[in-house]
């Protein structure tokens, strides 16, 4: 969602091509619906090259300019292929960290680096929330690892873009690093709700992602039984690919809904969406999402990282499942304030997060790019 809606911000002010580095090959019907709006490259291939030895391990410990980092690299005629190419671009758009080290291309001119989540972000929490010393040991070391990594690519891409102030403060700030928030589509009308009775508690996310996984099991094992006591006939309603499969959520008053291509009907029968979220980075989608649809929010503050709220205000936060589940209740309780706040989230949500509202941050961030590689041009020019 975040790659086409930036897409279309950038064909405001000129031409998009885009180009799919991956493992997997693209789906050929979502080429095709790529190529309705942008022009596409050829893929570029993927294959496993994994760290062995002493010497390699060493210097993905120690060398913060070593590429190899995720044990896979770009095919060797794809990527020829691929850099000559992009001397053809004004701008070259990187969306998250991971490709530009697989492409194994230290520097990237005329460029702006787009992490939607911070790696260091993630191992912070798993550091901070781990189940044991050794896995919180392990996502200490990683996270050290990784921020000295994130320091550098400033000097790697002209032009860094992240999702909230806090990522900007830790790359250290600076004129050239720009925050572009995570939004949603806007409604084509304004969402009408109608929660159901029995009351719905619903959750929607890829289901195989961990922090969603993690944290739903968090809330149906801590949180669950706490809610279910004050309100008995409650239901919990789990949307979103895999969520029907082998991990589901299991239990009588649980609905394993699997992936649901429209679910505004479906999301506006619930009383409350929850994001239990303990690991992850970046800014959660399903708050902006869950606020385009009037539908009333409990999440950790970790799930609603990066957003501007305040808990009562456009939403509830809370962290233990004590609060956590009686946060829940209130609204499931209250239906007026539910409302009440729920209207003030979706006012926030036109004013902040529509991606029309963010399209000019876009493109403030690649006008960025394209100044500097003039300035340096006029520079050069006797």
């Amino acid at each position: 969602m975040r790659a086409l809606h930036i897409g279309r911000a950038l064909q405001e002010i000129g031409k998009v091509t885009l180009v799919v580095v991956s493992e997997e090959t693209a789906a050929p019907d979502v080429l095709e619906r790529t190529a309705h709006e942008f022009a596409v490259e050829p893929q570029v291939r993927v294959n496993s090259h994994p760290n062995r030895g002493l010497i390699q391990r060493l210097r993905w410990a120690f060398d913060p300019r070593f590429l190899n980092v995720h044990g896979c690299v770009a095919d060797s005629q794809d990527r020829a292929r691929l850099l000559d190419r992009l001397r053809d671009f004004d701008l070259v758009w990187v969306l998250n960290s991971r490709t530009p080290n697989i492409l194994n291309q230290w520097s990237w001119p005329r460029s702006v680096l787009d992490v939607d989540d911070m790696p260091s972000a993630f191992a912070h929490t798993v550091w901070k929330n781990g189940a044991g010393l050794k896995e919180k040991f392990k996502a200490g070391v990683t996270m050290l690892l990784l921020s000295r990594r994130e320091r550098l690519w400033k000097n790697r891409f002209s032009v860094l873009s992240v999702c909230s102030e806090p990522d900007r403060q830790h790359l250290g700030g600076g004129e050239h690093v720009h925050v572009i928030p995570n939004g949603f589509q806007r409604p084509a009308q304004e969402p009408l709700r109608n929660p159901i009775d029995p009351p719905r508690i619903g959750f929607i996310g890829l289901f195989s992602y961990s922090p969603n996984l993690e944290g739903m099991r968090w809330f149906v094992r801590e949180c669950w039984p706490l809610v279910k006591r004050e309100i008995p006939n409650a239901r919990l309603r789990v949307a979103g690919k895999d969520s029907d499969g082998p991990l589901k959520p299991a239990g009588p008053d649980i609905d394993a809904l699997g992936f649901v291509a429209d679910p505004a009907a479906e999301i506006a029968t619930w009383s409350v969406m929850v994001v239990p979220v303990l690991h992850g980075a970046g800014t959660r989608v399903k708050i902006a999402d869950a606020f385009s649809r009037k539908c009333p929010v409990v999440s950790t503050c970790l799930g609603a990282f990066g957003y501007e709220v305040q808990s009562g205000r456009e939403l509830l936060m809370a962290d233990d499942p004590d609060s956590f589940a009686a946060a829940c209740v209130a609204l499931i309780r209250d239906r007026a304030s539910a409302s009440a706040m729920a209207e003030r989230a979706f006012a926030a949500f036109l004013e902040k997060w529509t991606w029309d509202a963010i399209a000019p941050r876009i493109q403030a961030a690649a006008e960025d790019a394209l100044r500097q590689e003039h300035d340096q041009r006029v520079k050069a020019t006797p």
